[in-house]
């Protein structure tokens, strides 16, 4: 909502009528490569069902309980190639890191979140949902875990019935909540999720503390695997958020202490359709407890399908990414039909995105003030860790050529962090047949994160 100052400021800008100027493309430069390799696994707690032992049963047709016997496969949008990990796993993956929250613990640990598992309700009811303490180690180039902290409703405040609701300890699964973003303020932590999509509050110790629908327009928003619909809901009148179209970021804005969810994908319209290519951005309170009708959208630039995370860097600006569908470099892009030796929708936009929250337009869009390409990042000194296949030198540049990457945070007044989500055993990105491990790279971007 606009008051008569920002109206002023708009003008004087020049913002009326568009927020996205030309967008300036600004240097950036890897400082760091850390990786957890793709096969880490966590043991569920002692007290979780026996069930969870085993993760990724339901990958397959039907149920296998063979570990390691059904092959990682990219789907068919990557070539349907195979990759070398296989499900079910002993074990629960830390895989698919989904969010950073913006602070870190006393101990500098950052806080991230992993997300339902193997990609949908039906395959993920085996997956246990968790959030971490993390440290990435740029000297060594490892990722030290310091806690993984497990979600569970033992005071029965998720108001559907859960997978393991016969069980005495209820832990929370895939097939309850997609968890894609998080803060933490004060004990609890906060989590944005994709098949209500709801808001999810818990405390540090992963107990759930309250479940909240989301609110726009006086309607409740609900996706087609929100838990109150049936197959025979129809999009655009019984669900207008698409499946993972959900709250993909959310970011904790300082001094007001509001959380700002962004869906992932544009809303659908009356006729079942996506409407503009522009993503509604909604502010909760948590202290009250309930969405204050406040909003902006978030203009996708072209060639962007959807975002991957959101977090302020101070009161008005906040980094997005903005990313493709693609995974792997262009210059293996597949000439005719896809094959073993190339990829068929290679990564192209992969963007850490630069907004100001505070210049609207009179729609409400907010300016978007440059970005930095992942798939062009300096690093002369050679300080990337992993190999790339690629027709093209990339010996000083290195890249981030991911289907998805979810994690982005400032660091400090000259660096931020990004890291992806590997979407294991299924994405590559870096080899053709490899799974993808989880990444951190630190970024320098000072001119990027100074621009006004």
């Amino acid at each position: 909502m606009k008051t008569a100052s920002t109206a002023l400021l708009l003008a004087t800008l020049g913002l009326g009528g568009v927020a996205q100027a030309e967008e300036h493309e600004y240097p950036v430069r890897l400082a760091g490569h850390a990786y957890l390799p793709a096969l880490s696994m966590v043991a569920p707690p002692r007290d979780a069902p026996q069930d969870a032992r085993l993760s990724g049963k339901f990958r397959g047709e039907g149920r296998n309980r063979q570990p390691m016997s059904q092959p990682g496969d990219t789907g068919a949008l990557h070539g349907n190639r195979q990759t070398e990990l296989a499900t079910p796993f002993i074990g629960q993956p830390l895989q698919g890191l989904s969010g950073f929250a913006m602070q870190r613990d006393a101990d500098g640990n950052f806080y991230v979140l992993t997300d339902n598992g193997f990609g949908a309700k039906a395959n993920s009811a085996d997956a246990l949902l968790f959030f971490h303490r993390m440290a990435p180690d740029f000297e060594s180039g490892r990722v030290h875990v310091a806690e993984t902290v497990f979600l569970r409703d033992p005071n029965f405040r998720v108001p559907f019935r859960i997978a393991y609701a016969g069980t005495e300890t209820r832990y929370l699964t895939g097939a309850d909540f997609d968890p894609e973003s998080l803060q933490v303020i004060d004990d609890e932590v906060w989590i944005g999720e994709e098949f209500g999509p709801y808001l999810i509050r818990a405390g540090l110790d992963g107990n759930i503390r309250e479940v909240y629908s989301t609110r726009l327009d006086g309607e409740t928003l609900k996706s087609p695997d929100h838990p109150g619909l049936d197959a025979l809901a129809e999009a655009g009148s019984d669900w207008r958020v698409s499946r993972s179209g959900g709250f993909e970021g959310m970011a904790l804005q300082p001094e007001t202490g509001l959380l700002w969810a962004m869906l992932e994908k544009p809303l659908l319209g009356a006729d079942g359709e996506p409407g503009e290519r522009v993503l509604e951005v909604m502010a909760f309170d948590p202290a009250e407890g309930e969405w204050t009708g406040e909003r902006f959208g978030f203009p996708l630039a072209e060639g962007a399908t959807a975002i991957g995370d959101f977090n302020f860097i101070d009161h008005n600006r906040a980094l997005v990414i903005e990313r493709d569908n693609g995974e792997g470099d262009p210059s293996l892009a597949c000439q005719g039909q896809a094959n073993d030796e190339c990829f068929p929708h290679p990564a192209r936009h992969k963007r850490v995105v630069l907004i100001d929250t505070a210049r609207q337009d009179d729609q409400g869009r907010v300016a978007r003030l440059g970005y930095l390409d992942l798939m062009n990042i300096a690093d002369p000194d050679r300080i990337g860790r992993l190999a790339t296949v690629a027709d093209r030198d990339l010996s000083e540049t290195f890249t981030f050529p991911f289907f998805t990457i979810e994690d982005v945070v400032r660091v400090d007044d000259t660096h931020l962090l990004v890291a992806n989500d590997n979407n294991l055993p299924s994405s590559t990105g870096r080899q053709l047949d490899e799974a993808a491990d989880n990444e951190f790279i630190l970024l320098e971007a000072a001119d990027f994160l100074q621009a006004k």
